[in-house]
């Protein structure tokens, strides 16, 4: 099969379109024949191999894992023993490493069916950034309706699924963004839009009963000055950046750990899991029509490389998505 395959840490030219032996599914696991897989930070974050620091996790001189991409939605091709509910031929989407593939390996607790009316490309674009929104707003969040939330990063890949999982949770949300993305933030149903580029929201005098920060840029002192008295702080790290940092958005997330334990219980950092449950709340609320996701643009699997660098040099708007 077809893959992106990365030998070394570096930019997207690392990326490389070559034949590679076709996985096959273990105990558990069902093998997919990807049609379109997102592009997420992460994505970008792995391939650099930054910041420096998670490269104990990730390999320290080289990529554990070769092939790049998270995000899929496909057709089963074969399950693996065990496995329930999944036959060959079903549409389905979910997380697994190495997407950026014709076939993918997957954990059959980490897929679900592919929600009715979405494409392959629309469908590829919500598994790991709906369910970060999910689990920020629903989970550590316990967003109800009437509550007010802030989504400080709204026109991004996670953004985008907040503002609208917010509304739907009957929640009135404010977005950050920048001015050419303003009308995009308000179009998926944010009661208010607040330009960073010409209002500090930190120091706008409002308070918020959710915070949720998704980029990264700002310090706990800032975001916690906005939060109201009983209010949460949910930490969810950042995009990209400029690379070559020791620790980059971690340095926060590491703050906010602390902070948490220690100081302040309303701070929260998120770390979203995968699982079927958790998709099909996601399908269930992209079914009813009340979350659409938003495709910035699209790029040919073999051009990769190309969506990657769009994404970090570009600032792309909601998602970036591979056709296969």
């Amino acid at each position: 099969m077809k893959a992106m395959v990365q030998d070394r840490y570096g930019p997207p030219d690392v990326l490389e379109y070559r034949e590679v032996e076709r996985p096959e599914p273990g105990d558990g696991e069902v093998l997919v024949r990807v049609r379109a897989a997102a592009v997420n930070a992460a994505d970008w974050h792995l391939m650099r191999g930054d910041p420096y620091v998670a490269r104990l996790v990730l390999g320290v001189r080289r990529p554990k894992v070769r092939i790049r991409g998270r995000d899929f939605a496909g057709t089963v091709e074969a399950v693996g023993r065990g496995v329930t509910g999944l036959r060959q031929g079903d549409e389905v989407y979910g997380e697994a490493d190495a997407a950026f593939a014709e076939y993918v390996r997957a954990p059959a607790g980490a897929i679900g069916p592919k929600p009715a009316g979405l494409t392959f490309e629309q469908a590829a674009a919500v598994p790991l950034a709906g369910n970060t929104a999910l689990m920020g707003l629903r989970d550590l969040g316990r967003l109800e309706a009437g509550q007010s939330v802030l989504v400080n990063g709204a026109s991004g890949g996670v953004g985008t699924f907040a503002v609208q999982i917010a509304k739907a949770l009957g929640a009135e949300v404010t977005g950050v963004c920048s001015t050419r993305n303003a009308g995009l933030v308000r179009s998926l149903g944010a009661d208010r839009v607040v330009d960073y580029t010409r209002e500090d929201f930190t120091r706008a005098g409002r308070t918020y009963d959710l915070v949720l920060d998704l980029v990264g840029n700002r310090s706990l002192a800032d975001l916690r000055r906005v939060l109201a008295p009983a209010g949460t702080l949910v930490l969810s790290g950042g995009g990209t950046s400029e690379g070559g940092s020791v620790v980059g958005p971690m340095a926060l997330l590491v703050r906010g750990q602390l902070v948490s334990r220690f100081t302040d219980r309303r701070v929260r950092v998120l770390t979203a899991e995968p699982g079927r449950e958790n998709l099909a709340a996601l399908g269930a609320l992209l079914e009813s029509g009340r979350v659409t996701p938003v495709v910035d643009r699209t790029f040919p699997l073999a051009e990769a490389a190309a969506a990657i660098r769009y994404l970090e040099v570009e600032h792309a708007r909601a998602k970036v998505v591979l056709t296969v």
